[in-house]
């Protein structure tokens, strides 16, 4: 795609100004790294604070009474019983029980839901609203209108307080509309690099005002979609597209711990949402292969794509998202495997360039999660 036809944030021309690299991503052309460079700019964010330009993302308000009780037909998540204030991690699934998309829904009172879902999938996800639950709530597309940022790293706190004070009482994966710099945002403590901090949903022709005047606080530096992912590729997190897909359910991805007890099997409000069938039967009866963190043996960084074998060199598995872990000081991967080889400590092998490079498997997060839980 050549850059006319992609899509541009509302901080395009400060990314150009800043020296930033641009790539396509997601029909976006968007920053992959600044001068600072990815090493730099992710170990910044764990040491300091980053400023990331997450407006390619969807924003979508769901209004009216029935919106919590319609959303969770879609959804195997509480929303009905989300409080005011709160946001909760959810997964559109289909029929099959497979992942259309993950996406954040935020409850910011009066009937009102907040959802963010990713760049690829908005539009989609969008139409998947509109045809389900679109004669149950309002639906409003915020794509246009709404700018997101994302401040993350263990001085995000302190640098927000300073526009305003009432965020540092915030807690992880709290919402709030809160003024900055005179506009009303929607920010909410949450992230996706591990560490604490922010993400900030501004009107768009507001985004590079707060944008510049974050960035010239010395604690902050613009980061790139490079470091974006070793960030969030060591706290463990997945990447939608990559680490599950419409070809995987929650339960192959590791993420039925994101599956609301009162949605699972036996709970209160259990199944009445696409494909709760065949999610309860994989709960009940195990799965073939899961998604589970790997860590290469040597100094070869293992990418997305490459296969996973065993001793005997049969085909187990293929890894979902690989590269360097600059917090970590090695290589760092995640990946399917059949679920014979899934236990901690297991001996798998990726083929790289075809030669074997020894893996193992290990717990995620690689490097531990820093949210502020107050």
């Amino acid at each position: 795609m050549s850059t006319e036809n992609l899509a541009k944030t509302p901080l395009h021309a400060l990314h150009l100004e800043l020296g930033a690299r641009m790539v396509p991503f997601a029909g976006y052309d968007m920053p992959v790294q600044y001068p600072l460079g990815v090493m730099k700019e992710h170990q910044h964010t764990r040491n300091a604070a980053g400023l990331f330009d997450v407006s390619h993302m969807g924003q979508i308000l769901l209004r009216g009474e029935n919106a919590a009780r319609a959303l969770e037909t879609l959804v195997p998540v509480d929303i009905i019983d989300l409080p005011q204030g709160m946001q909760r991690y959810a997964m559109f699934t289909d029929e099959n029980g497979n992942i259309l998309d993950d996406l954040m829904v935020a409850n910011l009172g009066d009937n009102t839901l907040y959802l963010v879902v990713n760049a690829a999938c908005k539009h989609q996800d969008l139409a998947h609203l509109q045809q389900h639950i679109g004669n149950q709530c309002e639906i409003q597309a915020l794509f246009e209108e709404r700018a997101l940022l994302a401040l993350q790293g263990p001085k995000a706190a302190e640098v927000l307080a300073r526009l305003a004070p009432e965020v540092s009482k915030m807690t992880f994966m709290q919402v709030a509309r809160v003024r900055l710099l005179g506009n009303d945002c929607i920010v909410s403590r949450s992230g996706y690099t591990g560490e604490d901090g922010f993400e900030i949903s501004v009107p768009a022709d507001q985004a590079e005002v707060l944008a510049r005047s974050l960035l010239a606080e010395t604690e902050v530096e613009a980061i790139g979609l490079g470091a974006r992912d070793s960030l969030r590729l060591e706290a463990g997190l997945c990447l939608y597209g990559h680490d599950m897909s419409s070809t995987t359910t929650p339960v192959e991805a590791s993420l039925l711990w994101a599956i609301s007890k009162v949605r699972r099997a036996g709970g209160e409000r259990a199944g009445n949402f696409p494909g709760a069938e065949r999610i309860f039967a994989q709960q009940r009866d195990g799965v073939a292969s899961k998604r589970v963190g790997l860590l290469p043996q040597e100094r070869v960084p293992v990418r997305e794509g490459a296969e996973i074998v065993d001793a005997d060199g049969n085909a187990i598995g293929q890894v979902t998202s690989g590269g360097f872990g600059p917090t970590l000081g090695a290589p760092v991967a995640m990946g399917y495997v059949a679920l014979t080889h899934s236990a901690i400590d297991s001996e798998v092998w990726a083929v790289v360039r075809g030669k074997r490079v020894a893996m193992k498997v290990a717990k995620t997060p690689f490097v531990a999660q820093r949210y502020y839980r107050g």
